[in-house]
C-alpha cells in the first residue's frame, strides 16, 4: 500500500504542470522513486505473505462450505463427521493464527506508514531548507560577484595610487635633495650674514670709539685752552657780583664745572689743583671706556603712582605680531609700550587716546624674544632671547648697540640693576650672570641647581625662580645663596613690589604667592576659580602702587587680585582666544596690556 501511495504521488508529481523550478522537481521525483523502490524491496516479502495468507484463508472457507454442503446432502458420510469436525477445528485454529498474524502485519504496516509520513515531513522540511539555502546561495553568489568586481576596481585604484605614489616619491626625493641644497645654502648665507653683522658691529664699535675719542680730544683741547685764561671768582659771603671771562672757552669751563657739581675756589684756573681735578675726571672717563653717555648713567627715578586703576573694559585690540607674543612692558612715561614675540622683533607702540599706534620696531635677534625691560630713563631696552643672548638697544636706533653672549641655552630673563651699569640674566643653562654694560662683558657667573625661569634684583641681592619649585636669594657681592623658598609648582615668573618690600611669584600649581621680604616666612597665596597658569613662562605682575596683582590665564582671561584683602578684584574674559603669556601695568596706573600666544594684544582700562 505504501508503495502504491508513493507511486500514485510520483504519478501526480509527473502529471503536474512544469514550472520554472523543473530542475528541483525532477530531483524530488527521482528521490521519491528511489525511496519507493527501497521501501518496496523492504516490505515486498511481507506483502506477498499477507496476500498468500488471505488467499489460503479464502480457499479454506470455500472448502469448509463445500464440505458442509456435501455432508448435508450425503447422509452416508455422517460417519466421517467427527473427523471432519476435527479437521475444521484445526483449520479454524490455523485461520485464527493467520488472522492474528495478519493483524500484527497490518499493525506493522500502519506503523511503517506513520514512519513514512514522518520521514516525508522531514524530507519536506529538508527540501524547504535546501530551497532557502539555494536562495541564500544565489544571493551570496551575486554579492560575491559584486565584491569581486569591487576587488578588481580596488586593485585598479591601488595600481593607480601606487603609480601616483611612485611619482610623488620621486618628486619628494627631488625636493628633499633641493631642500638639502637650500639648507646648506641657507647655512652658508647665515654664516655670511653673521660674519657681515660681526664686521658691521666691529665697524660700528670702531666708529663709536673714534667718535668718543674725537669728542674727548676736542674737550681736552677746549679745557687746555680755557685753562690758560685767568678766571676771577668772587666767593664772598655777601654774594656780590662776580667778574668772569666772557669768552666761549670760559663758558665751556664754567659749564663743565657745573655739570660735575664742582666749584673752583682758586683765583686762577691755572692752579695745579684745578688741573689735577680736571685731568682726574677726564682720565676716569677714559678708563671706563663706557658705551653709554653721562646722561644715560644717571639714575632717573621712576614716576610714582598714588593709586592704580583696576581695568574694567578693553579699549583696543590688535594682532601686534606675526607670531605669538611672549613679553610686554610699559616705559616709565606710560605712553610707550614694547612687545616681543617669537617673530624675533620688538615692536614699539605709542599709547594715546586709548589706542596703540605703531612707532617702529627693533630688530637684531636671531630667535624669539623671551623678556623685555626698559631702563628707568625710558631711552634704552634690554631683552632676552632664545638665541642664548641678551640684546641692548637705544630707542633711536633699530639695530642693537651690543649683544651679551655667554649662555649655552636660551636666556629667559634680563633685568637692569639699580645702578644701571649692570644687568642680570637668567638662563635655561642653570646659570645667573651679571654683566658690566661699560665693557659689555660678564663679570660674575652664579651656578644654580635648576632651570632658571625669571630673575629680579636690587643693588645687592638677586632673586631667581626655578623649575625645581624653589625661589633662591643670592648675595650678588659673594655669589652665595642666602635663602631658599619652596613652592608647590614650577616657578614661571617673579616680580618685586615698587617699594621692594614684597616679592610676587607665579607657579604652575595655578597659584600666585606674595612673600614679605622683611619676613620671608610670611607668605600669602592668591587663587581664583577658573585661573590656570597657561605655560612655563606665564608672567604675573604688581600694580605700580603695589595694591593689586595681575596675571593672565590659560582660558584667555585677565585676573586681578587685591593684595590687601586677598580677594579677586575682577576677571576680564572674552578678548583673548588663547593662553595669555604676559601682562604689563603702566607706571601711571591707568592702563593694562595683555598679550597671548595667538599674537593678540589688548589694551585695558577703567575709562
Amino acid at each position: 500500500m505504501a508503495a502504491l501511495g508513493c507511486t500514485g504521488g510520483a504519478a501526480k508529481l509527473n502529471s503536474a504542470p512544469k514550472t520554472t523550478a523543473d530542475k528541483w522537481k525532477r530531483h524530488i521525483i527521482r528521490q521519491l522513486k528511489l525511496r519507493d523502490r527501497s521501501q518496496k524491496i523492504m516490505f515486498q516479502d511481507v506483502i506477498l505473505s499477507y496476500v498468500k495468507l488471505l488467499e489460503r484463508s479464502h480457499q479454506r472457507a470455500l472448502i469448509a462450505q463445500g464440505i458442509l454442503g456435501s455432508v448435508t446432502r450425503l447422509p452416508l458420510l455422517r460417519s466421517s463427521t467427527d473427523s471432519l469436525s476435527a479437521l475444521i477445528s484445526k483449520d479454524e485454529d490455523a485461520v485464527r493464527d493467520l488472522r492474528k498474524t495478519s493483524g500484527e502485519l497490518a499493525y506493522q504496516v500502519v506503523e511503517l506508514q506513520q514512519a513514512i509520513r514522518i520521514k516525508d515531513s522531514v524530507l519536506d522540511e529538508q527540501h524547504a531548507r535546501v530551497c532557502e539555502v539555494r536562495t541564500q546561495l544565489g544571493a551570496m553568489e551575486a554579492e560575491f560577484a559584486s565584491l569581486q568586481a569591487s576587488v578588481e576596481a580596488m586593485r585598479e585604484g591601488n595600481s593607480a595610487l601606487k603609480r601616483e605614489y611612485d611619482c610623488l616619491l620621486q618628486q619628494h626625493q627631488g625636493m628633499d635633495e633641493t631642500f638639502r641644497r637650500e639648507k646648506v645654502r641657507g647655512s652658508e648665507l647665515l654664516e655670511d650674514m653673521v660674519q657681515r653683522k660681526r664686521l658691521e658691529a666691529v665697524c660700528m664699535n670702531s666708529k663709536n670709539e673714534k667718535r668718543v675719542r674725537a669728542r674727548e680730544a676736542s674737550l681736552q683741547r677746549e679745557l687746555e685752552t680755557a685753562a690758560k685764561r685767568t678766571v676771577n671768582i668772587d666767593v664772598g659771603l655777601g654774594g656780590g657780583p662776580s667778574t668772569r671771562s666772557t669768552s666761549p672757552k670760559g663758558e665751556a669751563v664754567e659749564k663743565a664745572g657745573r655739570g660735575h657739581g664742582r666749584l673752583f675756589r682758586s683765583a686762577s684756573a691755572t692752579s695745579p689743583r684745578i688741573l689735577d681735578s680736571i685731568k682726574e675726571l677726564f682720565e676716569k672717563k677714559r678708563r671706563g671706556n663706557s658705551v653709554c653717555s653721562l646722561e644715560e648713567e644717571r639714575y632717573a627715578p621712576a614716576g610714582v603712582c598714588l593709586a592704580a586703576r583696576v581695568p574694567s573694559r578693553a579699549l583696543h585690540t590688535l594682532d601686534a605680531h606675526e607670531l605669538g607674543i611672549n613679553a610686554v612692558r610699559f616705559s616709565v612715561s606710560s605712553n610707550l609700550l614694547a612687545t616681543g614675540g617669537t617673530d624675533r622683533v620688538i615692536k614699539l607702540w605709542d599709547v594715546s587716546a586709548g589706542m596703540l599706534h605703531s612707532r617702529g620696531s627693533l630688530e637684531g635677534s636671531n630667535e624669539g624674544i623671551t623678556s623685555i625691560e626698559f631702563d628707568p630713563t625710558g631711552t634704552r631696552i634690554l631683552a632676552a632671547s632664545y638665541d642664548k643672548s641678551a640684546l641692548f638697544w637705544r630707542l633711536d636706533d633699530c639695530a642693537p648697540k651690543f649683544t651679551l653672549t655667554g649662555h649655552s641655552r636660551k636666556v629667559t630673563a634680563a633685568k637692569f640693576k639699580c645702578s644701571l651699569r649692570q644687568v642680570v640674566t637668567g638662563s635655561a643653562d642653570r646659570t645667573v650672570k651679571v654683566w658690566d654694560l661699560h665693557r659689555a662683558a660678564c663679570i660674575q657667573t652664579i651656578e644654580v641647581l635648576s632651570y632658571c625661569s625669571d630673575v629680579v634684583c636690587s643693588e645687592y641681592f638677586i632673586v631667581s625662580g626655578h623649575y625645581d619649585r624653589k625661589i633662591r636669594f643670592w648675595d650678588s657681592r659673594a655669589a652665595s645663596c642666602t635663602q631658599e623658598i619652596p613652592l608647590q609648582g614650577k616657578v614661571t615668573s617673579l616680580d618685586i613690589c615698587p617699594d621692594h618690600r614684597q616679592l610676587l611669584s607665579c607657579s604652575r600649581d595655578d597659584c600666585l604667592q606674595v612673600v614679605d621680604l622683611r619676613m620671608s616666612n610670611s607668605r600669602r597665596a592668591f587663587r581664583a576659580e577658573g585661573f590656570k597658569c597657561g605655560c612655563d613662562s606665564t608672567k604675573a605682575i604688581f600694580s605700580p602702587d603695589g595694591n593689586y596683582l595681575a596675571a593672565g590665564s590659560a582660558d584667555g582671561a585677565v585676573y586681578v587680585w587685591n593684595v590687601n584683602s586677598g580677594n579677586l578684584e575682577t576677571c576680564l574674559p572674552g578678548m583673548h582666544s588663547s593662553s595669555i603669556n604676559a601682562v604689563s601695568w603702566s607706571v601711571s596706573g591707568e592702563y593694562v596690556v595683555s598679550v597671548d600666544k595667538s599674537r593678540r594684544a589688548v589694551l585695558w582700562s577703567d575709562i
